[in-house]
């Protein structure tokens, strides 16, 4: 089961790095305060909320720079180690298609963040 929830907190890292149109910088609170609402959806699936939607695509938009999807990334990352058991991987694996955003790149905790450009 660990080894699931960080593979789900990998494609959450993965599509945030593809994240949400800011004007400045993406921090890590960012990420966090927009993943918030697709929490029980990561936990316990169902329909996902249209908040949680609204949340991944405005990620997917933010992080246009190297350093924000890196920064983006190495958050995502992170906070899939400190909710390890607690989120099913396939809900997060498949959220960003079910709230129609693509990732370019392969999802995973192994992703090396810092190869990302």
């Amino acid at each position: 089961m660990e080894g699931m929830s960080m593979k789900v907190l990998c494609i959450m890292v993965a599509f945030m790095v593809v994240a949400a149109p800011y004007a400045e910088a993406v921090t890590c609170d960012n990420v966090v305060s927009k993943l918030s609402p697709c929490l029980n959806y990561l936990r316990d699936g169902g329909k996902v909320p249209a908040a949680c939607c609204s949340s991944v695509r405005a990620l997917n938009g933010a992080a246009r720079s190297t350093t924000d999807k890196k920064t983006t990334c190495n958050c995502l990352k992170n906070v899939a180690k400190s909710f390890s058991g607690n989120i099913k991987t396939d809900n997060a694996l498949g959220l960003p298609k079910k709230c129609g955003v693509n990732i370019p790149y392969k999802i995973s905790m192994s992703t090396d963040c810092n190869s990302i450009k």
